[in-house]
């Protein structure tokens, strides 16, 4: 549970770093692309066995987190696109409650226990990140642009799913710093080339408040993954279970922050989806 609830500090941690990035006026993607460099850092900085590049480059979890760098890059730019045509709260609404897939794959291909408290719980979680993510307008705004949201749902749900799968089936114990900056390595080389690309047309500026914002942004978001990889890996939580509790506590905790830091305004209708999001997670946890 120690491993849950220091993924969920780090999630959180993250949005508190992207709102700071808006309000110190910082490039996104140029932060994001560092990120992912000080990140793997990170994942070779804590792998306690000899770096050895032939046997990553032999291992069975090779091609997995390959596919998960450009997973995280294409989901990135559908979650930029998806805020400027529909709004924040939709990207909240879609990305979190793609949580109903890994729930689903690992009830189904694990046999994970699946009784009645456990399915309201979360069906609750469900409602409880909708309730507590939505903003005046969402509706209206969700229609336009509707393939956006899809996408960045589908899109976030496979990542969670394929991380969860790739972590159990091929990555072992000690294996799960390197996994990361694996993934983290490429996902920099591919948002490097991007820059690159875009370079030709605008030049790029990296003044030095990117670089600590990419830098911070890169340590909270290594140990995110970390702590998600080694929750999953211990026997005594089951996927839908963490994933449901990781999810919909992010949800609320961002919420509140959002109002006692941000001064953000929270709706009644935030307010219920924050106290059935409390219930939710007492439901699945006990289930």
């Amino acid at each position: 549970m120690i491993y849950l609830l220091l993924s969920i500090t780090a999630s959180t941690l993250i949005f508190i770093v992207f709102k700071l990035l808006a309000k110190f006026n910082i490039n996104s993607l140029h932060t994001i692309v560092i990120n992912y460099f000080v990140a793997c850092l990170f994942g070779i900085w804590s792998y306690d066995a000899p770096l050895n590049v032939d046997n990553i480059l032999q291992s069975e979890w090779l091609f997995g987190a390959i596919g998960l760098a450009f997973l995280f890059i294409a989901i990135f730019n559908v979650m930029a696109l998806t805020a400027q045509r529909n709004g924040l709260s939709v990207v909240s609404v879609a990305s979190k409650m793609s949580v109903i897939i890994p729930v689903i794959f690992g009830i189904y291909v694990y046999n994970e226990s699946v009784g009645a408290q456990k399915i309201i719980g979360i069906l609750l979680a469900l409602v409880a990140v909708y309730l507590t993510s939505v903003r005046p307008k969402t509706t209206s705004n969700l229609n336009k642009g509707l393939w956006l949201p899809i996408l960045l749902f589908f899109g976030s749900g496979t990542i969670d799913t394929s991380i969860k799968y790739i972590e159990t089936t091929y990555v072992p114990e000690n294996g799960i710093p390197i996994f990361s900056a694996t993934i983290f390595a490429f996902a920099f080389l591919i948002g490097s080339s991007l820059l690159i690309i875009k370079s030709f047309k605008t030049p790029i500026k990296l003044p030095l408040k990117t670089f600590l914002a990419g830098g911070v942004l890169g340590i909270v978001n290594y140990y995110s993954m970390y702590y998600l990889l080694k929750a999953l890996n211990h026997e005594s939580l089951e996927s839908s279970t963490l994933f449901t509790v990781n999810n919909v506590a992010i949800v609320m905790i961002s919420t509140v922050l959002g109002l006692l830091v941000f001064k953000e305004s929270i709706s009644k209708t935030n307010w219920f989806g924050i106290v059935l999001a409390i219930v939710s997670i007492v439901l699945v946890t006990l289930s």
